[in-house]
């Protein structure tokens, strides 16, 4: 089972957030540059980077490598960070939206709406329990399929090789949120709010220069809207 990809097309990123009940203060912006010279032009508050990147065989590989490492040295994970496991194709852009704005509560302010009640009647299951239960949510498969059909001026007819994976600050640590590639959120090190732009600039960065040779990386952010 597999639903529509979304684009990676901020307009397309936000009509879907507003149907999840998130106020319009809070928009997907195209990150333009990695640079640290650059970061600046990011809109602040930023709750969230997202990262779309090709899932060739030696993401996979380095992935598979990884989370093999973090099991057999452990890691340090806040009860409070929100973590779903993407159980059907093509979803991983909803996941990621659904972790940036999961995780960011405390300043999201959701409307009344299939999300909030999502959110409220998944968050003492486990990751694969809250999968399979947006696989059969039919608000979350109907608003989906919705903004995804809206936005492909031609619909894919084979696998889907890029990945969105969603990177938020939750208590004081930076996670990696990938809902398909790796089982657990990844503690990526200390940040704040103050500081996560730039050490979630870092961590993309590194993540990319695993890969030199692949150019099919983009970055885009939850941040606030200004006018």
């Amino acid at each position: 089972m597999s639903w529509i990809p979304i684009e990676s097309n901020p307009e397309v990123m936000n009509k879907f957030l507003s149907r999840l009940g998130v106020p319009e203060k809070w928009q997907i912006v195209d990150v333009l540059s990695l640079d640290p010279d650059m970061l600046g032009i990011i809109p602040r508050p930023t709750l969230a980077l997202i990262l779309l990147y090709p899932t060739n065989d030696k993401y996979k590989q380095l992935k598979n490598e990884e989370e093999a490492k973090i099991k057999e040295k452990g890691q340090d994970v806040s009860p409070n960070i929100y973590f779903l496991k993407q159980v059907i194709s093509n979803t991983c852009g909803t996941v990621a939206l659904l972790h940036s704005v999961a995780n960011n509560l405390d300043q999201i302010q959701l409307g009344d709406g299939f999300l909030k009640q999502f959110i409220d009647d998944t968050k003492s299951l486990t990751p694969e329990e809250r999968g399979d239960a947006l696989a059969k949510n039919t608000s979350f498969i109907n608003a989906h399929k919705e903004v995804a059909t809206e936005g492909q001026s031609q619909l894919p007819t084979e696998e889907v090789i890029h990945h969105f994976v969603a990177f938020v600050h939750k208590d004081g640590a930076l996670y990696e949120l990938d809902g398909s590639g790796c089982s657990f959120p990844i503690n990526r090190g200390p940040t704040s709010p103050e500081k996560f732009v730039e050490d979630a600039a870092r961590v993309l960065t590194d993540i990319m220069k695993k890969d030199p040779d692949e150019i099919g990386f983009t970055v885009c952010a939850l941040a606030a809207k200004h006018d």
